[in-house]
C-alpha cells in the first residue's frame, strides 16, 4: 500500500487512519503523521466535516451515498463496495480537485469488518474537458446563446415544473425583421455581427433564471420561467427597445435601423396542454406582428394587445386582433 502510484489510505473498524500512502501524501499535501492514528481524514479534502467514502463503508451508510456524492455515485457488485465522484476542497493544496474513489470493505475470516481501503484518483483535467464539451454541445457558436437542443431541453424541464407547481411559463419569439436583405446588403459576416449585436442586447433584458437561445437563424427564443403574460409583455417590450437602440443601420435609409418583432404567450401547465402548443401560440403571435407591420409585439389573439409600459403612440400598443 505504502508504494502503490495510487493515492489510498485505510481506516481501521473504528474510522482511525492506520495507513496514508506517499501517493496519498502528494495529493492531499498533507504529511502521514499528521493524520495516523486519527479520525481527521476528512479534513485533507473537505472544509467542513462530512463522511468520506470510507467512513460510510465502516459504519454500513452505504443508503447516505446519493444523497452525500449526487454528481455520480454508486453501488458496487462487490458487496459493501462503494464508487462516487465529487468536487474536494483540498484545503492544504489550495485548489478544489475532482476525485473518483473507490472505497472496499476488508473482512476477517468471520465476515467482520476489519479495515476499509480508500483509492483516489484526480480527474479533474478529464471533468474540465467534460464540462467544456458540454458547453460545446449545448452553446451556439456564433451568438454564444444557448442553442436550440439546449431550448428544447430546458422547455421541456421547465413545462414539467410548471406543471408541478402550478405556475405559469412564458416564451417569447423574437426575430429580426427584414434580415434576408439585411444580410444581402452587408454580406454575410456584416449579417453574423447584427446578430450577434441583437443576441447581447437580448440577453442583457433576462434574470438569472431566464433562458435566451437563437432557434435557428435570425430568430431567438426566450424561455421565462414564473411569467405571467402582462410580465412578458413587458420583458418583450423592453427587449424591442434596446435592440432600436443599437441603431444598427439596415441601410434602406440613413434613418432606419435593424428592429425586431416579439411574439409572447403564456400557459399554465397541465395534462391537456403540451410546450409545443405554447411554443405555436407564441409563433402564430409573432406571425401576427410581422404581418401588421413589424417592430412591435403582439400578444395571443384571444389577449388585448396593449404592452404595459409601451408609448401610447408605439405599434407595440395597437390593437392587432
Amino acid at each position: 500500500m505504502e508504494m502503490l502510484a495510487v493515492p489510498a489510505f485505510v481506516l481501521d473498524k473504528e474510522r482511525r487512519v492506520i495507513i496514508w500512502n506517499r501517493a496519498c501524501e502528494r495529493l492531499t499535501g498533507v504529511a502521514a503523521e499528521e493524520v495516523l492514528g486519527t479520525r481527521d481524514h476528512w479534513r485533507s479534502f473537505y472544509r467542513e466535516a462530512r463522511p468520506t467514502l470510507a467512513d460510510l463503508v465502516a459504519q454500513d451508510r452505504g443508503d447516505e451515498l446519493d444523497s452525500l456524492y449526487p454528481q455520480a455515485a454508486r453501488s458496487s457488485h462487490v458487496a459493501g463496495q462503494l464508487v462516487a465522484e465529487s468536487w474536494c476542497d483540498m484545503p492544504r493544496g489550495g485548489q478544489r480537485r475532482y476525485l473518483a474513489t473507490d472505497a472496499i470493505p476488508i473482512l476477517d475470516e468471520h465476515g467482520k469488518l476489519e479495515a476499509v481501503v480508500q483509492t483516489l484518483r484526480d480527474i479533474t483535467d478529464e471533468k474540465a474537458a467534460q464540462v467544456a464539451l458540454e458547453q460545446l454541445a449545448t452553446l451556439d457558436g456564433l451568438t454564444g446563446l444557448a442553442n436550440r437542443r439546449c431550448f428544447d431541453t430546458t422547455l421541456g424541464a421547465e413545462w414539467s415544473r410548471a406543471l408541478r407547481q402550478q405556475q405559469p411559463l412564458s416564451l417569447l419569439m423574437v426575430d429580426v425583421d427584414n434580415f434576408k436583405a439585411y444580410n444581402d446588403a452587408n454580406g454575410h459576416l456584416g449579417g453574423d455581427e447584427c446578430l450577434k449585436r441583437i443576441a447581447t442586447a437580448v440577453a442583457s433584458e433576462m434574470r438569472a433564471n431566464d433562458l435566451v437561445a437563437r432557434y435557428g437563424g435570425e430568430e431567438f427564443a426566450v424561455i421565462l420561467p414564473n411569467q405571467s403574460l402582462k410580465g412578458a409583455a413587458i420583458v418583450a417590450e423592453r427587449i424591442r427597445r434596446r435592440v432600436e437602440r443599437l441603431a444598427v443601420p439596415n441601410g434602406r435609409g440613413a434613418d432606419e435601423h435593424v428592429t425586431v418583432s416579439i411574439g409572447a404567450a403564456t400557459a399554465i401547465a397541465s395534462s391537456d396542454t403540451t410546450a409545443c402548443q405554447l411554443v405555436a401560440t407564441a409563433d402564430a403571435a409573432l406571425y401576427r406582428a410581422k404581418h401588421m407591420g413589424r417592430n412591435r409585439i403582439s400578444l395571443p389573439a384571444s389577449e388585448p394587445e396593449h404592452i404595459p409600459g409601451a408609448r401610447p403612440d408605439s405599434p407595440v400598443a395597437m390593437n392587432l386582433s
